[in-house]
């Protein structure tokens, strides 16, 4: 019998972990405790995830993981799929999109596929051979990232390419593959897609990120007062909309399930043209966060925005019973 969640039904917060973006997760996790707390569900506690996580969920009994793990081992599909083993309905996307969407190489890969538009890449694997300036297709200054992971952890802006090497090896050490593109300048501009029931995913207003750093950095996105949220971005309804569509329909070809965000940066005019960075399929939730402001905007109070995530749970318990797997999306649908 698929689970229906009540009042009563025990649900952990899973949050914390150890990868770089552990603090981040923290945070995000005490604001959804006290969320579902306000909402009435009166056996919600948070677990701070450890490698023996498993023996904590049996121990405790819990019915349903609410996740708000960020980068490896909570983003990456690695807890969805001991989830999945557990027979213990989560919140959110699922094994695939989650490892897909962890891996910004080849999720640009997969999104250029479906005739959306991102930036051209570079993709390097540790112990490759670093590039020169004149192997990078593109003129001007470079970003370099890790090819896992979030929060900025890792990456650098590169304004000479001839002097590449200190920026690699500090996103070599965070992840296993390095990914190079060209540095765009132009609007910074983050939309949310919620699913709150099946196949029907809605997209929020487009906020503009407006930042006092040279960039949207790790400072940037975690210290209050360094960036200025701008809700809905100053574009023209046309350009809001067509952002909008791009966003569902890479929440749709990733495989995506219940929650993403999709960011671009938006070239100046007279191009004007919006470019895919990533897909974070575990939105940040703390004070300074993207989506609950987007939430925000639509009307969504942060309550009512956690309760949707967990409502996915129940989604997700009645595929499970039913052996599906929404997780696919429609990946493997993605046009040639």
């Amino acid at each position: 019998m698929a689970l229906t969640i009540q009042k009563n039904t025990k649900i952990a917060v899973l949050c914390g972990g150890w990868s770089s973006e552990r603090a981040v997760s923290l945070r995000s996790g005490k604001n959804c405790l006290t969320a579902l707390q306000t909402l009435g569900y009166t056996q919600v506690e948070l677990i701070d995830v450890t490698p023996d996580i498993a023996s904590t969920l049996r121990e405790k009994t819990i019915e349903v993981a609410f996740l708000v793990l960020h980068g490896k081992y909570g983003e990456d599909g690695t807890i969805q799929g001991l989830l999945e083993m557990m027979q213990i309905p989560y919140t959110g996307n699922g094994v695939l999109a989650s490892a897909l969407c962890m891996n910004k190489t080849l999720t640009k890969s997969v999104l250029a596929q479906a005739g959306l538009p991102v930036l051209p890449t570079v993709s390097l694997k540790k112990g490759d051979a670093y590039p020169t300036s004149d192997d990078l297709p593109w003129d001007g200054p470079t970003m370099v990232k890790p090819a896992a992971g979030g929060s900025s952890v890792g990456m650098s802006l590169v304004k000479d390419n001839h002097c590449l090497s200190d920026a690699l090896d500090k996103a070599f050490a965070e992840d296993e593959y390095v990914l190079l593109e060209p540095y765009t300048i132009g609007m910074d501009v983050t939309v949310g897609v919620i699913e709150s029931t099946p196949s029907r995913p809605v997209a929020t207003p487009l906020l503009e990120l407006h930042t006092k750093t040279e960039w949207y950095d790790e400072e940037a996105k975690y210290t209050e007062g360094l960036t200025e949220f701008v809700i809905p971005a100053r574009l023209d309804q046309a350009m809001t909309q067509k952002i909008q569509e791009f966003a569902v329909k890479a929440h749709q070809v990733a495989g995506c399930f219940g929650v993403s965000r999709t960011d671009f940066v938006v070239t100046p005019v007279p191009e004007c043209r919006p470019y895919i960075l990533e897909i974070n399929t575990s939105p940040g939730m703390t004070d300074l966060s993207d989506l609950p402001a987007q939430a925000q905007a639509m009307g969504m109070s942060r309550e009512a925005l956690v309760d949707a995530i967990l409502k996915t749970a129940e989604m997700r318990s009645a595929e499970m019973l039913n052996g599906q797997n929404h997780a696919c999306g429609d990946l493997l649908a993605t046009p040639t």
